[in-house]
Formats: structure tokens, sequence, C-alpha cells
């Protein structure tokens, strides 16, 4: 008992530390891991080895993996490509499914950008189709956000799954595919929340801009093919190769299958995005490529999420010295919970302190050295809880949290109605993913 208190005592700290006193994550993370080691009663020296190994061993799994995720991003948001595939996705849905094709567009765009960038990019085109279809910009913007948030949460190369996969040492092919599946499954409710709201809150688009200057973005934009590229192309690799590694060998065991298993390693798949992401500005010049241009803008970036990531995985490593897993599978919580205890975990942290990518690190930290007391440590059961605990982080975004601020001021909501839209909208998402992902576990 004492370990599980240490362990609701860590969270709480991180939480408070966190929310309340505005510490840095990695500043919290890694108090905490310090803390429960020394209250644990795990040896001094042992304590900083233990912090070492979680910190370096994490970011040396996905620290690569990251970096090259979020410049394939800059370079799609700075190139104007995402206003290509916003273009394509409007010409496949239709302009008159406005709701139905903004969160498709979020849904595309969101997998390599941030959804706070994401949004930022896509509210201008947002406001003038909703203006020209005479919508309600609340269910427009809400229908955008949860599309954003969807891949956001759940589908790597999204450095929070990234991140949680490397933690808990699931297979990211798989973790893509049950992602993908749950996201998608997901969204067809939050539409439907959106465009419902929409219709019993009306807010003006009041668009910034109009057709002539959309259609100029879109005309300066790289082709939507060349766009799409950098963000499908690592996936299928990715995906192929743990399709590779299957026992049954689908690809044999010859020259094929290493190549396969070679370009499909997340690193190097996500080099074959970032170079193909390099094609997309019309001229690329050496500005780009420098500290001051496009690439070191996403380095700054990637520098906060690559730190609290190691952190997390300092925090979990110092979990797993800790009886926690025997504590859980003596005390049967972990079999009774299964996957909804990571959903929860998820979900309490998000709402409690805000950031969606520090509920997916710490979660996923606490959940490691669970996996085997929960029934949980299969690949399938890994890629599951990372997914489920993306799921979770979605859940619910409001005032602590800077992209409910983002979809409320730039789409004209009070906070009134930012609660009612956003955050019930979140719960909405996450909790129908959820629900996915526990009838998809009873078959696989």
């Amino acid at each position: 008992m004492l370990t599980i208190l240490l362990i609701l005592l860590s969270i709480l700290f991180i939480i408070l530390t966190t929310a309340r006193l505005k510490l840095h994550p990695f500043l919290a993370l890694l108090a905490a891991s310090f803390l429960f080691g020394l209250f644990s009663g795990v040896p001094l020296e042992e304590i900083i080895t233990t912090i070492n190994n979680g910190f370096g061993g994490t970011i040396g799994s996905i620290g690569i993996v990251i970096i090259a995720g979020i410049i394939i991003g800059t370079f799609l948001e700075q190139s104007g490509g995402a206003y290509a595939l916003a273009n394509l996705a409007l010409k496949l849905i239709g302009p008159r499914r406005i709701h139905s094709a903004m969160a498709f567009i979020g849904y595309i765009v969101s997998i390599p950008v941030f959804a706070d960038s994401g949004f930022i990019i896509l509210s201008p085109l947002n406001k003038a189709l909703s203006k020209k279809a005479g919508l309600s910009l609340a269910g427009t913007a809400i229908a955008l956000s949860m599309g954003l948030i969807a891949t956001h949460t759940m589908v790597p190369p999204t450095p929070g799954p990234i991140a949680a996969a490397g933690i808990l040492g699931a297979d990211l092919g798989t973790v893509i595919l049950i992602g993908l599946m749950a996201s998608l499954c997901s969204l067809p409710a939050a539409i439907f929340f959106a465009k419902e709201a929409g219709k019993r809150i009306y807010i003006d688009p009041a668009p910034e801009i109009d057709e002539a200057q959309i259609e100029q973005k879109i005309a300066a934009a790289p082709s939507a093919l060349k766009s799409f590229l950098p963000i499908v192309v690592p996936i299928i690799l990715i995906i192929l190769r743990s399709v590779a590694e299957y026992p049954t060998q689908p690809f044999g065991t010859g020259s094929l299958k290493t190549f396969i298993s070679f370009i499909g390693n997340p690193v190097a798949a996500l080099f074959v995005g970032m170079f193909l992401a390099f094609t997309l500005p019309r001229r690329l010049d050496r500005q780009m490529l420098s500290t001051s241009g496009w690439v070191g803008e996403a380095l700054k970036d990637a520098a906060i999420i690559i730190l609290v990531t190691g952190a997390g995985g300092a925090f979990g490593k110092v979990l797993q010295t800790s009886d926690i897993g025997a504590v859980i599978e003596g005390a049967g919580i972990g079999a009774g919970l299964g996957l909804w205890l990571p959903f929860l975990i998820a979900a309490a942290i998000k709402s409690a302190q805000g950031s969606s990518t520090v509920a997916i690190i710490t979660t996923a930290s606490i959940a490691a050295p669970l996996l085997p007391a929960m029934g949980l440590d299969s690949d399938t059961s890994k890629a599951l809880v990372v997914v489920a605990i993306g799921a979770g982080s979605a859940v619910v975004s409001h005032a602590n949290d800077s992209f409910f601020w983002v979809v409320t001021q730039l789409s004209h909501m009070n906070v009134n109605q930012g609660y009612r839209l956003q955050s019930v909208g979140t719960a909405v998402l996450g909790f129908s993913a959820m629900i996915f992902l526990f009838l998809l576990s009873l078959f696989i």
C-alpha cells in the first residue's frame, strides 16, 4: 500500500507543480523521479543510475524520430502544404459537408503539425467556408478542433504517441494501425456533436480573408500530392516493417525482408519523410536549413518535447525499481480495469494540468511497470495501451489547456461557450475512441 500511496503522491506532485506552480514539466518529472526513489527506499547511488538509464534510453530510442517528425510538420506548415491538403479534402468530401471536411482536414494536417499550429493555419479557411455556407462558426470550428485532436493524441508521428510507444516498448507500426482505426472510428461521433452544437449556438464567422485570397494561398502552395507524401510515405514504410516482422514472414527471410526492416525503421522512415518535406518549398535555400531558418525553428520545438519525454522515461524507470507491478497484481486492480486504467489516468492528468503531451508521457511512465500485472504485456496489448493513453489525453480540454484558448479566441467564443463546445467535444471524442478500443481488445 505504501508503494501505491507513493505513486498517487507522485502524480499529485506532478499535477500541482505544473498546474499551480507553473513548474516546467521537465523539472516536475525529474523531481518526482528523485522523490519517489528516495521515499521508496532505493539506494542513493542506484537512484542516479536509474534516472540516467531511463532518460538516456528513452531519448536514444525515439529522440531522432521526434526531431524528424517536427521538421516535416514545420515544412508542411511554412510552405503552405497544409492549405493544399485542405483544398484536396474539400474536393473529395464536397464544399456542402463543411463540418466533415474541416474535421478530416484537421485529421490529416495534425499528423505532422501540432494541433495549436494547425488550428491557427486553418482557421481563416474555416471562417471563409462557414460564412459562404451560412453556418455557425461554433460547429465548424469544433469539427476542425476534433479532427486536429484525434490524430494529435492517437496517431504517430505526433510526438506524444511516439514517446508513449518508446516508453512502453510498443511496435510503432502496430500503434499507427490501431491509432488510425480508433481515431477514425471516434471522429463521426465528434462531427455529429459539432453539427448539433452549431445549431444551438450561433457565432458569426466574420472571415478575415475572402475567396480570392484563399485561392491565392492555394496557388502558392505545393501540390496536394507533394504535400501528402511526407506524411504518408513514412507511415506506409513503418507499417510495412511491422508486417515484415510478423511470425508468418510474409516477405520471407532474405534481402527483401532485410531492406524493408531497415527502411521501415522509424528513424529511417522519418528521414525519408523529412527529405520529401524539403521538396515542398518552391525553392529550397540554405537559410531554411540553418539554425535561424525552418529547421532551426523545428529543433527548438523538438528540444522541449525530447526533454520532457526523457524525464518521463526517467520517472518510469524509477517506478520500475519498486514492487508496484506485484502490488497491483495482488490487489487485482489491473485485471479489473484493463485498458480503462491507463485511459482514466491520462484523462485525470490531462484534465488537471492541461497538456496532452505531458499527460501521455506521464501516464506511459506509470503504466510501463504495470503491464505484466494487468495482462497487457503482449505486442498488440502494448499498442492498445499507447492509443488508450492517447484517447485519455484528449479528455478534457478546458481553461488550463493552451489549445482551449487557441480555439475559443480564434473562433469568437466566450469561456462558457468554450466549455459547452470544446470541453464536451473532447470528452465525446476521447470516450468514443476508448469504447472502440475496448471492443477491439475483445477480439485481438
